[in-house]
């Protein structure tokens, strides 16, 4: 059985923040998901987070049935260090468990590593096997000590680490693989006899080498992966390298970004073949995007679904669901719960909330269509607004197939235009309309011959 014990107990001071680090996001994901989610591509069964300052934040925000939280106490006179921080989970180690140590604030770790690295473990019989990467510059991280055949013997904190040790660039990325029996073992001999005056997990190679046991060491060639975070200036980065990752990704899968280092896609995020994407596009959350599509500078979409042969310029998409051939925008507002037919034009300065819109239906331009049913083939002339809230609730509108709404109309929810139903422009309607009936609902125009100029507004009289 594989188990993965992520350290996320940390304050985080850096961040200067009241969220746990943690939880802090890059590509609208917290830092601490992209690790579980690198551990369970890992095939790994149950991952032991280990949570410490604002625990139960990290308890209420991180769900999933792989996953056990074990607490670290809080307290001025603890010793702390990551050896304190994994002592939290021994109860979960087993004799002839493959347990990974990872850290919640490393989220570029990916999968495909994780995966090599227990391979690697397994192959090679170590009782515990270090992940490390190689630095130009290696300040602040632990330094790997080698005997002259390679062997590891020991990793040497930067704080504990003497000038000459200062000058390896080969480093700890703090991650490594333990067969359980052993890892328990150097759980029982570390000590806090450091500089610090804190439990190291790192004490552990040396505690193996003494005993005659097996250390080994997989290095990585893209050394980004165990980018940790500590500062929002990091964060920042981070966002920027998974940006890019993403990005390529999709790319690869005949997604065509024209400028990927201004396009903005979160990770759990699907597209199509062939799509085009804009610069300045921000896609976020659960969003699905088809084949075919052209999503235009400067939109947002977010949570929703976009099917096929789609058009969305400069637009904002909120929960929303479009259907296939529609076109969106320019300056268009999708708010949640929208859903829109095939062949649809929704354009620009048109808002849509909480509405169903059927096929062929056109609202070109400056309409607000708010909780409402509208049918297919309908026409929503410019200015139309669908009148929902009456200041204590807000009524649902039925408009027909085929209906024309004309232009500056005002619909008064709760209210049904049937099939075929027209609205003469200018009209506020409150009554239901008949199939196939015109309704007008304004004054009748008066003409007061010579008004102006008997009022004086002439060209010399203004």
């Amino acid at each position: 059985m594989t188990i993965s014990i992520i350290l996320a107990a940390g304050e985080g001071t850096r961040m200067k923040s009241s969220k746990p680090k943690v939880l802090h996001n890059i590509c609208g994901k917290p830092l601490l998901s992209y690790v579980i989610q690198a551990s369970r591509e890992a095939k790994v069964e149950n991952n032991i987070v280990v949570v410490g300052h604002e625990g139960e934040k990290i308890i209420d925000n991180i769900k999933g049935e792989d996953i056990t939280f074990a607490k670290q106490p809080i307290g001025d006179e603890l010793p702390y260090g990551t050896g304190f921080a994994v002592m939290q989970a021994r109860s979960y180690i087993k004799d002839d468990s493959c347990v990974i140590i990872l850290y919640g604030d490393t989220p570029l770790i990916s999968g495909d590593t994780l995966n090599k690295l227990v391979e690697y473990h397994n192959s090679s019989d170590n009782a515990c096997t270090v992940l490390t990467a190689e630095f130009d510059n290696p300040k602040g991280y632990g330094r790997i000590i080698r005997d002259g055949d390679g062997n590891i013997l020991s990793i040497v904190e930067e704080k504990d680490a003497r000038d000459k040790e200062k000058k390896i660039k080969e480093i700890n990325s703090g991650m490594y693989c333990f067969k359980g029996k052993y890892l328990k073992l150097a759980l029982d001999k570390i000590d806090n006899k450091n500089a610090q005056g804190e439990y190291y997990i790192t004490d552990a190679v040396k505690i193996f080498k003494d005993e005659g046991l097996r250390v080994g060491a997989y290095k990585i060639d893209d050394s980004t992966e165990i980018y940790g975070i500590n500062s929002r200036v990091q964060l920042a980065y981070a966002e920027k390298l998974m940006r890019r990752r993403i990005n390529e990704r999709h790319m690869e899968n005949g997604v065509t970004l024209i400028d990927p280092d201004s396009t903005y896609i979160g990770n759990e995020v699907h597209i199509g073949r062939d799509t085009i994407i804009y610069p300045g596009t921000i896609l976020e959350g659960n969003t699905e995007i088809g084949k075919d599509c052209i999503i235009g500078q400067n939109s947002r979409i977010v949570n929703s679904i976009i099917d096929n042969k789609v058009e969305i310029q400069i637009s904002t998409i909120l929960d929303s669901i479009i259907n296939e051939g529609s076109k969106i925008g320019p300056y268009a507002y999708l708010r949640p719960n929208s859903h829109i037919g095939k062949n649809v034009k929704i354009g620009d300065f048109v808002e849509v909330k909480n509405s169903n819109v059927g096929d062929n239906t056109k609202a070109s331009h400056l309409s607000y269509v708010g909780d409402a049913d509208v049918g297919k083939n309908v026409n929503i002339g410019c200015g139309v607004v669908f009148v929902n809230y009456n200041g204590k609730t807000k009524n649902r509108t039925t408009v027909g197939d085929n209906a024309f709404i004309g232009s500056n109309s005002n619909l008064v929810a709760p209210v049904v235009v049937k099939d075929w139903g027209y609205i003469a422009a200018g009209s506020t309607i409150t009554d239901e309309v008949d199939k196939g009936n015109l309704a007008i609902a304004r004054a009748r125009q008066v003409s007061k011959a010579d008004w102006v100029f008997k009022k004086g507004f002439t060209k010399d009289n203004k």
